[in-house]
């Protein structure tokens, strides 16, 4: 097996060194050839870099290390094999049971060498099997789909979770005045830096939100989120289209807009 190489993304400086020291002790070939100390430098150094293994913190500045798996799950070059991941966690009792009802490799802080080693001793093995090894995009995009919050047409509130009022009415400013939209009318929100693009048939309307704060405001079975920016209406959806490469794009009742559905969200249309 030639010499891997791994990128870790930790915004802790010491847990950073911490982790690299053992795994150059227990895996001295293994090359670190990216340190990152947020998320979004996260991304933008797996995607230069292209390594082989990913140790992604949780709670990280910028992104998180499900937020940086979901973009790099979209992005990633198709000819590149994706990276093998490991979740880096503090213990949380809750956290801890998705990963493992997710079958994610995870490593807890503080990290212990005897935990850390058996992590080594899995990912060699995934490693050594070449060609048969199991396409890890699809393994990654299935582990997303438990973890992340809203990857299914709907996702169930916890019993004992009060839930939040349904948005009817997006109140938007234009200029001097307030454009009173009904939340049926809109055909699909996107995020943009700081803002919402929410759009209709007949106008665009910018709002200063983010998804994660208007996704649980929405009826989930009407509202899809088909992409980390995108939330689109189901109910103005005419045609779902999928290529010979199996990438999706929809098209919108009385709008040109077309929608591009991202790897982690396309099984949503799973019967086509």
């Amino acid at each position: 097996m030639t010499n891997k190489r791994a990128l870790i993304a930790e915004d802790e400086p010491i847990l950073a060194l911490t982790l690299q020291k053992m795994l150059g002790k227990l895996w001295p070939e293994l090359q670190i050839c990216s340190m990152a100390e947020n998320g979004v430098e996260a991304v933008q150094e797996a995607l230069t870099q292209l390594p082989d293994i990913l140790f992604l913190d949780i709670k990280m500045p910028g992104k998180t290390g499900l937020e940086v798996a979901q973009e790099l799950a979209e992005e990633w070059p198709d000819q590149k094999p994706f990276p093998l991941i490991v979740y880096v966690t503090a213990y949380d009792e809750y956290a801890v049971e998705a990963f493992e009802h997710s079958a994610s490799d995870y490593v807890l802080k503080p990290i212990s060498e005897d935990r850390l080693n058996k992590t080594v001793q899995r990912l060699q093995a995934r490693l050594a099997d070449g060609p048969q090894r199991p396409n890890e995009l699809e393994r990654v995009l299935e582990q997303l789909r438990h973890l992340v919050p809203g990857q299914s047409a709907q996702s169930a509130q916890p019993a004992n979770t009060a839930q939040p009022e349904r948005l009817r009415i997006i109140r938007a400013a234009v200029g001097n005045q307030i454009r009173m939209i009904n939340v049926d009318d809109v055909l699909y929100f996107e995020a943009t830096d700081k803002y919402i693009n929410v759009v209709t048939r007949e106008h665009s309307s910018l709002i200063r939100s983010s998804l994660r704060e208007l996704l649980p405001q929405l009826d989930s079975s009407i509202f899809w989120q088909i992409h980390r920016s995108t939330v689109v209406n189901t109910l103005h959806i005419q045609i779902a289209n999928k290529d010979e490469t199996g990438k999706i794009t929809l098209k919108l009742k009385g709008s040109e807009d077309k929608l591009q559905v991202s790897r982690v969200y396309a099984h949503l249309f799973r019967q086509m």
